[in-house]
Formats: structure tokens, C-alpha cells, sequence
């Protein structure tokens, strides 16, 4: 990729200091300079204004936004992520994998970010969490973001992928039993919200009552809302008081085995650490969760073939991953130089944001075979962790709660229906998460769970490997992606101890 010779006050829509993009923003117009883009004769036309990427229009009809912005700006698009703060968004599949490959040119620091810099972006903004620099293998690039993300992706490889799945098996049955006997149910709210926090928060080693302040905090500041800075201040606090406690007192969790990485991390390099994987682990399965039970109870065609064995759980999240991805934007990139991306001019410090949804729905991604067959279950080739060397670390034990969690409720609850007309699901009106606010169902048969696992000690390695056990679903078998166990690596969780907890968490 060449850079060109950019036209004079190049670089995104909005004010750069002066010229023909002066005062644009909050939708105002831009244009009348050359961006080089040919379908557009030379140069965006006066009067085009910038698109809000926050609000109710990016949770009502994403798709259509992207498909709108696709249509009137190519690949990539001039997008305002709150008034007065420009922005490009990433929407086409190869223009996305260009941009996450190439790092000397599209850097994760945001410290580039010319925003700021220019005194543009308030203190109290609410894009402030989810876009200031942090010592994180996010944020950083090179050897540094290789030291963090080797200590991110070792403390994750100690997690026992079939402990894992019990764990969530047994928190899924417990909320499922607290639900009562009148038939309904808010699967966000009672299911989705809780689930990956009651397995994260014992993961991580925090104390059982702090999830669902956890789950409060998560939701302001991704959702970039005006609660967003304070909700981010509180939530470093209380894991910045869990690193302090483990580096004094170590314990078989996540915690614990990042302090002790040879890596050598920091305890604010821990703390902002912690803040990722909880964020993005328990962000990622909420959404997922959900959108995959939303996909399953309003897609007849696909629950279909689901309950008729030709695709399986496995398949559906997939398929979510595709249509309506967990994320789907993430902040982002920012350019250390002039350039072109798509047929756009970028100008050094600007940022560009990664549409993972937009790029999914780039029609040279899915291709004419999967559009006729209807189905991208199959299909892996989705942007939904992201790409290159930043792609997310955490996706298999993130599959492993979902998967466990959509497969429990089908199996206890097998006549699961909406009770609203499919047309009345909320979302979120975040421009980073595809969230549904609520997801009501109404249910009659109540399947007994399964027979609990036989305790056993701590997290001792077996005598020898278990036998795979049989697969009829055609899911992932847990054996098969099970890591090898570690003297230290958690303790099995009795049913006693989650009925109480979930019943604390229900209110009982």
C-alpha cells in the first residue's frame, strides 16, 4: 500500500485545525476536498454529513447502517462516535485484514489518536474507558504487546477446559432452578447476564457477591454511556484490591498465575489485565449467549434443522458469529502516517474503528455459495475475534461457557418460546456490543438436570486420560480440547455452594 499525496487538509471529515472540514460535527456537512476516490468523481460531494455511530440508530438497524454507509462510501466510512469526535469505520473484509496486519502503519496505541491531542475529546467523555491508552497487550504493539499477550495466553491455557465446562453446567442448572414454577423467564436478565460472571468471578478469584456490581460497571462503560468513567474508575478499584490481595497471598486462579508469569507484569499492568479479560470475557459471552438463543427462538428454519440433528449448537454460534457478532466495533486503530484505506485519504492520528459486523456482511466475505445455502454455520472465516496478531486470546474457553450454556437450557428446557412478538426485542444502544436489553420466554417442561459429577479432590491430575466420552450433537468434545491438568488449577464446584449462591444472586 502506497501512500499518495494527500489533498490539502486530508485525513477524516471533522475539524483537523482549520480548512474545508472546519466546524463539521454532530452531523453538520463536510466535503468539497478530493479524497481520491474514484466512484465518487474525485472527491466526496459538499452537504454529505457524518453518521453517528452511538444512539438508537446504531442499535436498531445496524445492518442497514453498515449497508447504507457501504453503499454511499465504499469500504470505508466517515462515522462521528460522539459530537465533535471524528472517526473512520472499517467495513470491508479485506480493507478490515489489511488494517489489523499491519502494524507499523495502523498502530493499536492510541496515544497517536489526534483527538485528544488537539484538546478535542472532554475529560468526562464517554469513549474516554473503552479508547484511553492503557499498558495492555490491547494498547501496545511489537515486542511489548508479544510479553503481554504470551502472560494473558499462558494464564489461560491453566484453565481445565473440562472443569470449565461442569462449572458452567452446574451454574446454568442452578439459575434455571431458581426461576420458579410460573413458566417464564427474562433469559438476558436471569440467564445471560449472570451466567459468565458466576463462572468468571470464581475464575479470576473474586468474592461471589461482587458479580452482579460487576456485571452494573461492565454495562455503563462498554455501552460508552454518561456513567461510563465513573463505572470504569470502580471496577479498576476492586481489581486492583484483588491483585494487591493476591500478590501477598497467591491462590489457584487467574490472578494469581498472571503475578507469577515470568513475564514479570506490574500490579497495574495485572489490574488493567484483569480489566480485559473480564470485560471482553464476560461482554463476549453475554452477548453471544443471547444472541444465540435469540437466533434459535426466532429463526423456525434454524431451530429446525438444530432439533433435527443436520446442524448443531456448535453450528448456531457460529452462525451468530457471523450475523450479529458479541462486538460488533471495536476502537480501534490509529494511523501513524498518510495513506489510503479503501479509497479513503487518512491522515496521520486518525482513527479508525474495526466494523467486525460490517465486514462480516461484506458480501466478497461470504460468497455466492454460503448466500444460497442460506447457513454460515459452518464457515469459520468470520472477523467476529478480529484478525492478526491482536486477535482475541480468550475465544476457546469463551466457546466452551456458551456452548455449555446454550446446550443446558435446550436440553432442560426443550420448549422454550418467545412471549413477545420477535419484532419487540430491544437492544442495547451501544456502538460497540450487539446486546439485547431482554429476552422473555415462556416454557412449561421442566427436564431434572443431569446427575451432578462425583466430587474429587482439587484439580489433581488423573491417573490416567479419561476416555472421550461420545458425541452425538457432533459439539466440541471437552476431552478433546481439555488442557492438562495443573496441581493448582481451581476447585470443582459442589452444587451445594452454587445453590447458594445463585439463590443470593435470585434474591432468595
Amino acid at each position: 500500500m502506497t501512500a499518495p499525496e494527500p489533498p490539502q487538509a486530508a485525513g477524516c471529515p471533522v475539524a483537523h485545525g482549520g480548512g474545508p472540514y472546519a466546524g463539521a460535527s454532530n452531523g453538520a456537512p463536510y466535503g468539497g476536498v478530493s479524497n481520491g476516490a474514484a466512484a465518487y468523481g474525485g472527491g466526496l460531494p459538499v452537504g454529505v454529513p457524518l453518521t453517528p455511530l452511538y444512539g438508537q440508530a446504531v442499535a436498531d438497524d445496524p445492518h442497514g447502517l453498515y449497508a447504507r454507509l457501504r453503499e454511499r462510501h465504499g469500504p470505508v466510512a466517515p462515522i462521528e462516535l460522539e459530537p465533535g469526535v471524528e472517526a473512520w469505520l472499517v467495513l470491508g473484509y479485506g480493507e478490515l485484514l489489511e488494517l489489523t496486519r499491519n502494524e507499523a502503519l495502523f498502530s493499536k496505541d492510541s496515544r497517536h489518536w489526534r483527538v485528544p491531542a488537539e484538546g478535542r475529546l472532554a475529560p468526562d467523555s464517554r469513549l474516554q474507558p473503552m479508547t484511553a491508552w492503557r499498558p495492555t497487550l490491547l494498547n501496545l504493539d511489537g515486542a511489548e504487546h508479544q510479553r503481554l499477550r504470551a502472560a494473558v495466553s499462558d494464564t489461560l491455557a491453566q484453565i481445565d477446559h473440562r472443569q470449565l465446562r461442569e462449572t458452567t453446567e452446574t451454574a446454568a442448572d442452578g439459575l434455571i432452578d431458581s426461576w420458579g414454577p410460573d413458566g417464564t423467564a427474562d433469559l438476558i436478565g436471569q440467564y445471560a447476564r449472570a451466567l459468565p460472571l458466576l463462572v468468571s468471578t470464581q475464575l479470576v478469584g473474586l468474592p461471589t457477591g461482587a458479580g452482579p456490581r460487576m456485571v452494573e460497571l461492565i454495562s455503563h462503560f462498554v455501552d460508552s454511556g454518561p456513567e461510563s468513567v465513573r463505572a470504569a474508575g470502580e471496577f479498576q478499584e476492586i481489581l486492583a484490591d484483588l491483585v494487591r490481595r493476591r500478590r501477598s497471598a497467591p491462590s489457584a486462579d487467574l490472578t494469581s498465575w498472571l503475578l507469577a508469569h515470568p513475564a514479570g507484569l506490574t500490579d497495574e499492568e495485572a489490574v488493567h489485565h484483569l480489566v480485559v479479560l473480564m470485560v471482553a470475557g464476560n461482554e463476549t459471552c453475554i452477548n453471544w449467549i443471547g444472541n444465540t438463543l435469540r437466533l434459535l427462538l426466532t429463526d423456525r428454519r434454524f431451530r429446525a434443522t438444530l432439533t433435527g440433528g443436520r446442524l448443531t449448537v456448535s453450528d448456531a454460534l457460529e452462525e451468530v458469529l457471523w450475523r450479529d457478532p458479541p462486538t460488533q466495533n471495536f476502537p480501534g486503530r490509529w494511523a501513524t502516517g498518510d495513506t489510503v484505506l479503501g479509497g479513503q485519504y487518512i491522515s496521520a492520528g486518525d482513527m479508525l474503528v474495526l466494523g467486525l459486523a460490517a465486514a462480516n456482511a461484506d458480501p466478497a466475505a461470504q460468497g455466492a455459495a454460503s448466500a444460497a445455502q442460506g447457513s454460515l454455520g459452518g464457515n469459520r472465516a468470520h472477523l467476529a475475534w478480529g484478525a492478526g496478531r491482536h486477535v482475541c486470546p480468550a475465544q476457546h474457553p469463551a466457546r466452551i461457557i456458551v456452548e455449555t450454556a446454550v446446550e443446558t437450557l435446550l436440553h432442560r428446557l426443550p420448549d422454550l418460546q418467545l412471549a413477545v412478538p420477535s419484532g419487540e426485542l430491544a437492544w442495547r444502544p451501544s456502538p460497540w456490543s450487539r446486546a439485547l436489553v431482554a429476552l422473555p420466554v415462556l416454557y412449561s417442561a421442566f427436564t431434572p438436570p443431569r446427575p451432578p459429577a462425583p466430587e474429587r479432590p482439587a484439580w489433581t491430575p488423573p491417573t490416567a486420560p479419561p476416555e472421550p466420552a461420545p458425541n452425538p450433537s457432533g459439539s466440541t468434545p471437552s476431552a478433546a480440547t481439555s488442557t492438562e491438568r495443573t496441581p493448582d488449577s481451581g476447585q470443582p464446584a459442589q452444587r451445594s455452594w452454587w445453590n447458594s449462591l445463585v439463590g443470593w444472586w435470585s434474591g432468595r
